[in-house]
């Protein structure tokens, strides 16, 4: 198992004594705080990986790949530990175009209109970074963007929206090596003049995760003074599963065990999810994971030594998860915890408490207008996500207040699947299947359908009736394809056996 360095541990210590002040947020006129966010999100990141996610979890779901085989995430688990960890996060889509269109909308994939990979987000969409930059913060991003159509790069795509500095935005790609050239950033791996994925001879200043972070420390120190927005996007862990030294050698002689559900019985197994392959090791991906986290220390540092620390609301999150082989399955797409659900972690020392923990079901689709409840900034009432904020400070929750968030697969109308999901269970209706009801509480290895357990009748009824009435609500037009309406007419009235329209 890796061990904390010294440098690590030092670091994780002086954050926990430096916090021991006061809250020193920017203030406007009014009296009303200006905090800075700073986000900070990866690609394709199973959450298991996570110190502070494993703690969470009983040791068969913690210890996936085995009870000695993990890494240590202390600078993460960091944010976590003084701040609020979303036990139940989920990508509204789990695929990287469509949650990402959803979270710095707020917006469901349907309207944005980013319903798949490589589709390009629609003009009108106002963004949170839009938002507050007519309030005046600075705003910026860095890494990946993957809301400007097919462009591969594409570097600073000329819709900024809202995001003024985006000189270090490119639109697509898992690039290994980046550099600054005097006609601007590029990727450095190159066959000739073509961009590559090779991962050889990076290093520090040149590896991607490093590179992105550079830009994030240059950004936090020329605007310290007054409040800012800045995303930094990187790409890894997403494949492919290659990363620069030491990280590519710290976890060779890990021994990997299969996930539980790796050999899983496969008759009457839904079509989103039958093994597709994909194995289980992790070396590459833990060391993609530990250069991830080390990064994010380099980020608390400089936040500390700036004095930015305690002005300063730090988001760890992710686009989407990956199956790692659990269910003899790699990426994401599917309705699975390890593909759907994703990290949460936010730091806001004025008003959230060390140790919140958030366990009702939220979605990407809830970030914007959340964030900006928690920031106390008007959003432009065209979201369509909730404003969750009240549940990481301990206020009161809004009426009417559901634990229930929708997700659904990509693509149109007859394709793929649609979902309900609370805390504990999921309805999943889609065009090829029956409809599936995972409890998560009786069966953590989603391998059982209780839809038609006489037990569960009352929980397919509910969740059934708020699918359908999502559907009508957001537009959504898959909740009217023939089966999938039938299928939610029979899961809320039905009576008798269950009789496939397909």
């Amino acid at each position: 198992m890796y061990r904390l360095t010294r440098r690590e541990f030092l670091l994780t210590v002086g954050l926990g004594v430096t916090l021991s002040g006061k809250p020193g947020f920017s203030q406007t006129s009014d009296g009303k705080r200006k905090p800075n966010l700073l986000i900070i999100q990866t690609d394709e990141h199973n959450f298991r990986t996570l110190g502070c996610y494993r703690k969470t979890l009983p040791p068969e779901q913690a210890f996936m790949w085995g009870q000695d085989s993990v890494v240590d995430t202390p600078h993460i688990d960091w944010i976590a530990d003084h701040g609020a960890l979303c036990t139940k996060f989920y990508a509204t889509t789990p695929v990287c175009s469509p949650s990402r269109a959803s979270f710095v909308s707020g917006r469901y994939p349907q309207n944005t209109p980013v319903v798949t990979n490589n589709i390009g987000l629609s003009d009108d969409i106002v963004t949170f970074a839009e938002i507050l930059r007519r309030t005046g913060y600075a705003t910026g991003y860095a890494g990946k963007w993957h809301l400007e159509g097919p462009g591969r790069p594409q570097w600073a795509p000329p819709r900024k929206f809202g995001f003024e500095d985006n000189r270090y935005m490119f639109n697509r790609g898992h690039w290994k090596q980046l550099e600054d050239t005097p006609q601007g950033p590029r990727v450095k791996a190159r066959k000739g003049k073509t961009p590559t994925y090779d991962v050889t001879g990076a290093d520090a200043t040149s590896f991607t995760t490093d590179w992105l972070t550079d830009k994030t420390l240059e950004f936090v120190k020329t605007h310290k003074d007054k409040p800012f927005c800045y995303m930094v996007s990187i790409p890894d862990p997403h494949g492919p599963d290659t990363v620069r030294a030491p990280y590519d050698t710290l976890y060779k002689d890990m021994t990997f065990t299969k996930p539980r559900t790796f050999d899983k019985p496969t008759k009457d197994v839904p079509s989103w999810a039958k093994p597709q392959g994909g194995g289980y090791g992790q070396s590459q991906y833990y060391g993609m994971v530990k250069c991830i986290d080390d990064n994010v220390g380099r980020i608390l540092a400089c936040l500390q030594e700036t004095g930015l620390m305690e002005k300063t609301i730090v988001v760890f999150t992710s686009d989407h998860g990956d199956l790692r082989g659990e269910h003899h399955r790699q990426n994401k797409g599917v309705p699975l915890e390890a593909s759907a659900k994703v990290p949460f972690v936010i730091y806001d020392p004025q008003k959230i408490k060390a140790g919140t923990l958030v366990k009702q079901a939220l979605g990407t689709v809830d970030f914007l207008p959340t964030m900006l409840g928690l920031m106390d900034v008007a959003t432009t009432g065209k979201e369509e996500g909730r404003d969750a904020s009240d549940l990481f400070t301990g206020g009161r929750r809004s009426e009417g207040w559901k634990d229930i968030t929708f997700v659904r697969g990509t693509g149109g109308a007859d394709a793929n699947w649609l979902a309900a999901f609370t805390n504990r269970y999921k309805l999943i209706v889609s065009p090829q299947d029956e409809p599936w009801l995972i409890d998560l509480v009786e069966d953590p290895d989603e391998l059982r359908n209780f839809c038609f357990d006489a037990g569960h009748r009352d929980i397919v009824r509910d969740l059934a009736g708020e699918l359908a009435a999502y559907g009508k609500k957001y537009h959504d037009t898959r909740a009217a394809n023939r089966k999938i309406a039938a299928d939610l007419q029979w899961c809320t009235e039905g009576t008798g056996q269950y009789i496939s329209t397909a």
